[in-house]
C-alpha cells in the first residue's frame, strides 16, 4: 500500500497528490523555503551545477510545481525548459511567477503525468526533478518514462529528500519531521494532511543505494548519489 496524503479518501496516490498540491499551491513557495530554512535554494543550485559541463539545450523539469527548479536551470543557458506537473494549481502559480519575471519565453509549464509523458523518445538533453519522484504512484514506471524521453548520452539529475543515518542528525531530523513540520504546515497551508504526508513519503522512499539500483534497473548508467546537509537530501545522477 503506497503512502497517500488523505487516508480517509478514495482515489489513487496520483489523484490525491494532485489534489493536495492544488490545495497548498498558494502557500507552497513560502512553506518550502520556511520549512527548509532556505537550504532548498542551495540544494537546487548544487544539483543544477552537475549539468554545467553537459551544456543541455532542451531540459525537461518533471514535477515542476511552481517552477523553481526550472528557473534555476536557466543558469545553464538552455534554449528552453519545459516543466510538467499534475497539479494545475501549482502550474498556475508558476505561470504567474514566469510572467512577473519575464521568463515565460524560456520556460513553458504544461499539465502532464510523469508516468505517461507526452513527448517522443530521445527528445531532451537533460531531465531534472526536485522533490518529486517520491510522489510518483509507480516509481519504476515514472523513471522508465524519464529514460525514454532522454537523448542517448543525456543526463538525469534528481534532487530528493533522504534519511540521515548518523547521530544526532538522525534523531533531530526525525523529531522535526514528525512533530514540528506538520504543525507549521497546518497553520500556514490549512492542510495538515499535506505536511503529515511529507515525512511519511520520505520515510517510505527507497533512498541512497536502493534508489540507484532502481535507476540502473530502468536503464541508467554511471549512476551516482551525492548526499547534502548531513544526509537530509541527496542528488542522484544517471546517464542514458
Amino acid at each position: 500500500m503506497s503512502v497517500v496524503p488523505y487516508k480517509d479518501q478514495k482515489g489513487g496516490k496520483k489523484q490525491q497528490v494532485a489534489s493536495m498540491f492544488d490545495n497548498i499551491s498558494k502557500k507552497y513557495d513560502l512553506l518550502n523555503h520556511l520549512l527548509s530554512l532556505g537550504i532548498d535554494i542551495i540544494w537546487r543550485k548544487k544539483a543544477i551545477r552537475l549539468l554545467k559541463n553537459d551544456k543541455p539545450r532542451l531540459i525537461l523539469d518533471i514535477a515542476t510545481g511552481t517552477g523553481d527548479f526550472a528557473i534555476e536551470a536557466l543558469a545553464l543557458k538552455p534554449e528552453k525548459v519545459i516543466g510538467v506537473d499534475i497539479s494545475e494549481g501549482m502550474l498556475n502559480e508558476g505561470r504567474k511567477k514566469m510572467k512577473q519575471r519575464k521568463l515565460d519565453h524560456l520556460i513553458e509549464l504544461q499539465l502532464g503525468d510523469s508516468e505517461k509523458l507526452l513527448f517522443e523518445e530521445n527528445k531532451f538533453d537533460a531531465v531534472i526533478v526536485s522533490f518529486g519522484v517520491r510522489n510518483f504512484e509507480n516509481l519504476e514506471k515514472g523513471l522508465t518514462d524519464m529514460h525514454r524521453v532522454l537523448k542517448p548520452g543525456g543526463k538525469t539529475v534528481i534532487l530528493e529528500f533522504s534519511k540521515p543515518k548518523k547521530f544526532p542528525m538522525k534523531q533531530a531530523y526525525s523529531f522535526y519531521f514528525r512533530y514540528i513540520l506538520p504543525q507549521i504546515g497546518k497553520i500556514i497551508s490549512k492542510d495538515q494532511s499535506a505536511y503529515t504526508y511529507l515525512p511519511e513519503s520520505v520515510k517510505a522512499f527507497p533512498d541512497g543505494r536502493d534508489f540507484l539500483d532502481i535507476l540502473e534497473k530502468v536503464g541508467f548508467k554511471k549512476t551516482q548519489c551525492k548526499t547534502l546537509t548531513f544526509g537530509i537530501s541527496s542528488i542522484y545522477t544517471g546517464i542514458k
